[in-house]
């Protein structure tokens, strides 16, 4: 019994012995323990990502090329409602989606489950006959084989 007591009051010795830390009565403890550990440099501005990805922070890309490359298989079910609502139920397969804040937003919550790159158009925009023949090529860019029109043959003035 005095073995038992003797251990119990070891702890309780060495508390008191060491030293105590005073806190100020007007800072209360929820704000000590709850403060941000965010890092700052997460808040600063990422405008030289740009030049790395090959974007123009003042004429951003209209258009997404979205690629699901990971399965939604053991994914809870708002993820697999945002990929069926995207177009993404196939994997590897592209999907062209417009880059506005309301797909952006959708984008955001699925972004560990797909690829996003831009739509280059380094040949123009494709008219209305042209779209058959356009397609994408594996760096993202939207190839067009424009048509050849017939040329008008000339009056000849007699």
């Amino acid at each position: 019994m005095s073995l038992l007591c003797r251990c119990l009051a070891l702890p309780f010795k060495i508390l008191t012995q060491g030293p105590v830390y005073q806190t100020p009565l007007l800072t209360s403890i929820r704000t000590r323990f709850t403060k941000s550990r965010i890092p700052s440099a997460l808040f600063e501005e990422r405008s030289k990502e740009h030049l790395k990805y090959g974007g123009d922070p003042t004429q951003p890309h209209k258009l997404h090329i979205v690629i699901r490359v990971k399965s939604t298989k053991r994914r809870p079910y708002w993820e697999k409602k945002l990929i069926k609502d995207l177009g993404l139920e196939k994997g590897q397969i592209p999907v062209v989606h417009k880059n506005t804040p309301a797909v952006n937003s959708l984008l955001k919550y699925v972004k560990h489950l797909v690829s996003i790159q831009p739509l280059k158009t380094p040949y123009g925009l494709p008219a209305e006959e042209d779209m058959a023949d356009s397609y994408i090529n594996s760096k993202g860019e939207l190839i067009v084989r424009r048509l050849l029109k017939p040329i008008e043959p000339k009056a000849i003035e007699s």
